[in-house]
């Protein structure tokens, strides 16, 4: 399976930027996409914005224009980098990867969650 570990969160003041990192190991070469998602207290969770093996990327239309997700050459981390933080930003951040053998039957796998509190 493939095992995802999140960094770079924290506390950060409004107005700034943060950028979260996602160490996938295991089974990488399995990956078809990862994803960043957060979960705000008492909401469901939702997707910010999602990379693929190839390299496209796609964003959260709420979150266009502040956030930017990449991956190092060898695919094994993704970046996710968040400009003009506010408060409403505070969240459980998480790292997702897609199988390529999902429609098999192969479930995504998950990170344990970050959190990033945006407060001055």
């Amino acid at each position: 399976q493939v095992q995802l570990v999140e960094s770079g969160g924290g506390l950060v003041q409004p107005g700034e930027s943060l950028r979260l990192s996602c160490v996938a190991s295991g089974s990488i070469f399995s990956i078809s996409a990862m994803s960043w998602y957060r979960r705000v207290p008492g909401q469901q969770r939702t997707l910010l914005a999602t990379i693929t093996s190839g390299g496209t990327t796609t964003y959260a239309d709420s979150m266009k224009g502040r956030i930017f997700i990449s991956k190092n050459r060898s695919g094994n981390t993704v970046y996710l980098e968040i400009d003009s933080l506010k408060p409403e930003d505070t969240a459980t951040y998480y790292c997702n990867a897609e199988s390529i053998y999902s429609d098999l039957g192969t479930p995504d796998s998950w990170g344990r969650g970050i959190q990033v509190t945006v407060s001055s």
